[in-house]
């Protein structure tokens, strides 16, 4: 089995959340939260930060750590074939926008960002992260965790 370490960003603003559109190799467009793979030897904390930047262009300050996610992708599910079952162990931190300006990401993984209206989330297709993050935002935890997000519909891994 893979393991990956992720730093994911929750910005919410006047009822808003800040959303990338993940690009899979197969063309489909899957909504989710700005973040991604903490690189060797960086710190989740400012991995969060970086990876707003390169996703939306936008400079993000990390407000509070609002929990941890461990989810089991199995290898099916993965976006390159031939890969094994992966273990996402994901830190998600409340951030807020301190500057930059909203643009897709330069020969990245995103084909855009967007602010959406939290209210619309439930209807567009997207990985279970952002209900996690929102769910995390939302409630604050005292654990920092909560209960896994099912799967089906309009939410995937």
């Amino acid at each position: 089995m893979d393991m990956r370490l992720a730093a994911y960003a929750v910005c919410i603003e006047d009822g808003r959340v800040l959303l990338v559109q993940a690009v899979e190799p197969d063309g489909r467009r899957t909504w989710t939260l700005p973040g991604g793979r903490v690189e060797h030897a960086e710190d989740p904390f400012d991995a969060v930060v970086r990876e707003v930047a390169e996703e939306t262009g936008l400079d993000a300050v990390v407000e509070r750590l609002l929990g941890v996610d461990s989810r089991v992708v199995p290898a099916a599910a993965r976006w390159s074939p031939g890969r094994s079952d992966l273990q996402n162990v994901g830190i998600f931190y409340r951030v807020r926008i301190q500057g930059g300006r909203l643009r897709p990401e330069p020969n990245g993984d995103t084909a855009g960002a967007v602010w959406t209206p939290v209210a619309e989330i439930a209807g567009l297709g997207r990985s279970s992260l952002v209900d996690v993050g929102l769910a995390l935002a939302q409630t604050l935890p005292a654990t920092g965790h909560v209960a896994p997000v099912p799967l089906g519909g309009l939410i995937r891994h």
